[in-house]
């Protein structure tokens, strides 16, 4: 007569918390490396749409001094300052429909999600990325910092003008979506089946 040795049916040992950080990670570098490998294969060294990028700095360089300069001036400056931002709102609002036609065009041929579309998360090289979202960065931050100004030196009839500058961001974000959808890199489309196309 046999016995059964008592750990003969123990199930597997569960991977500790340590382990199991150490494999996502790994995971993770496994990624970064296999999306970075794809964009010097797709762009090479020198990603395209160069010109958006020095374009999204200099419209932010110009909508900071607009607001230095709003903010120092104060009432003198109101109706210009007014008037450049809804320009400018108004141009992010066109460029941005015009994301949403190419996108709806490009989306039959790739998978493109909202991230990586306006946000650039795995569309984009990380120096492509790190330009366009620090331009709207600091429009969002220069936005927000505006109207917290003007809100703290005017009394409660009078209009804060500075605050006009929050809508600004919107062309940033467009711009980031425009560069996304003329040259990011999205993956494929996965291949539907023939069982699943035949009922």
């Amino acid at each position: 007569m046999t016995t059964r040795g008592p750990d003969r049916h123990r199930p597997p040992r569960a991977p500790s918390a340590a382990e199991a950080r150490a494999e996502v990670e790994a995971r993770r570098s496994e990624v970064r490396a296999e999306r970075a490998a794809a964009f010097v294969a797709a762009y090479g060294e020198h990603p395209p749409g160069r010109w958006v990028l020095v374009g999204s700095w200099a419209l932010t360089a110009g909508f900071v001094v607009a607001t230095l300069v709003a903010a120092a001036g104060a009432g003198t400056t109101a109706g210009w300052y007014v008037s450049t931002s809804l320009v400018l709102f108004a141009s992010g609002c066109l460029l941005f429909a015009l994301d949403i036609v190419l996108a709806a065009a490009r989306s039959r041929d790739v998978a493109i999600g909202i991230g990586g579309l306006f946000f650039l998360a795995g569309s984009a090289p990380p120096g492509v990325r790190g330009h366009l979202l620090g331009a709207l960065g600091v429009q969002v931050v220069t936005s927000i910092a505006a109207a917290g100004v003007g809100l703290a030196r005017i009394d409660d009839r009078e209009l804060n003008v500075l605050a006009f500058g929050i809508l600004v961001p919107v062309v940033g974000l467009a711009v980031c979506g425009y560069w996304a959808v003329r040259w990011g890199l999205f993956p494929q489309h996965a291949p539907v089946s023939r069982s699943v196309t035949s009922r």
